[in-house]
């Protein structure tokens, strides 16, 4: 029997009556160190392997949710047509939690570009879920809120919880233990170095590319076994932290993905030359001893790992780095 996500919604509410007029929350955008990339059911958006982020602190998508009259939207202060991608995506979504007749106003800001690669989405469905959670009065676990995330976008499901975050595949046809929890770790030390070489919305989206990377690319049928093998090595350097070990397992992720993706058929290639260019300066950097490593997305935005203690020397190489603390502030110079 396929399972529809409204009923899915159905079984985590208590009740669908706002308890107040006016609501506003947070969700941090999310970087996978170890990508899941293909789903075992696209309508609950429901992993075939399990996948581990780290959480960007204050880059991501703030809130604000007001009962209305009429349904609006408004992002960075754009108000966006009822034809738009955004309005229809973001409005199917919240379809799935409010009854018919309740109208919202939603105002949006985000702190990363939308469909670059930078996980916006991410953050936009879990501040969503957040927003209504406190709309609603329904004060829902962790577990639950990430649940519902996964159903707008699957990686919202990590962007409930700061730090380090896994989520877990799970098994249920009704993805009921598939959600994301935070690590008991934290690295204060720990830097995320965002490298924005192009805000344009990419060509094609994560959506469309894992589906066309599953049904054509040769080099697949390998990714969940190598997920398989690779989870277990991230949590336990992550544990220990062993940053070199986290380092070179998060970027041979990335380049796995990367080519696996342009194995398929039409080639999936979200790289541009200056994401070439930078993976070179990336590696030129640590042939001189500096520790760092490198990731990538559906997008060609790179983001760079390092630890506080070589900040300077990965600063100079990238004057134009936002560097992320992700246990504590975000910083831009």
């Amino acid at each position: 029997m396929k399972l529809e996500p409204r009923e899915i919604v159905d079984q985590i509410l208590p009740h669908r009556i706002p308890a107040l007029d006016l609501a506003e929350a947070y969700a941090p955008a999310n970087i996978a160190l170890c990508k899941y990339w293909g789903k075992r059911n696209e309508a609950l958006k429901l992993p075939l392997t399990g996948s581990l982020s780290i959480s960007l602190a204050e880059l991501g998508t703030r809130m604000r949710c007001r009962v209305a009259e009429t349904d609006g939207l408004e992002i960075n202060g754009e108000t966006q047509a009822p034809d738009s991608k955004a309005f229809r995506r973001l409005f199917s979504f919240l379809d799935l939690f409010r009854e018919a007749g309740t109208c919202f106003q939603i105002q949006s800001t985000n702190t990363i570009p939308m469909a670059a690669g930078l996980a916006s989405s991410a953050s936009a469905f879990a501040s969503a879920v957040n927003t209504l959670n406190l709309l609603y009065g329904w004060e829902l676990s962790d577990r639950s809120r990430s649940i519902l995330s996964r159903i707008g976008s699957g990686s919202a499901s990590r962007s409930i919880c700061p730090g380090f975050v896994e989520w877990f595949c799970g098994e249920q046809a009704d993805g009921m233990d598939s959600y994301a929890e935070a690590m008991d770790v934290s690295w204060p030390e720990f830097r995320v170095g965002i490298l924005r070489l192009s805000d344009a919305e990419k060509a094609v989206s994560s959506g469309v590319g894992m589906q066309r990377t599953m049904d054509t690319s040769v080099l697949y049928q390998s990714w969940p076994a190598q997920v398989e093998r690779d989870l277990p090595v991230l949590r336990e350097a992550i544990r220990e932290k062993d940053f070199a070990c986290l380092g070179k397992t998060a970027e041979r992720k990335a380049m796995a993905v990367q080519a696996t993706m342009s194995a398929a058929w039409p080639p999936i290639l979200y790289w541009k030359p200056e994401s070439v260019v930078t993976l070179q300066g990336v590696h030129r950097l640590r042939a001189d001893g500096v520790e760092v490593y490198a990731t990538m997305d559906a997008g060609p935005n790179v983001k760079l790992l390092f630890l506080e203690q070589n900040r300077d020397e990965v600063q100079s190489a990238f004057p134009d780095l936002q560097v992320v603390q992700p246990f504590g502030t975000t910083c831009q110079d």
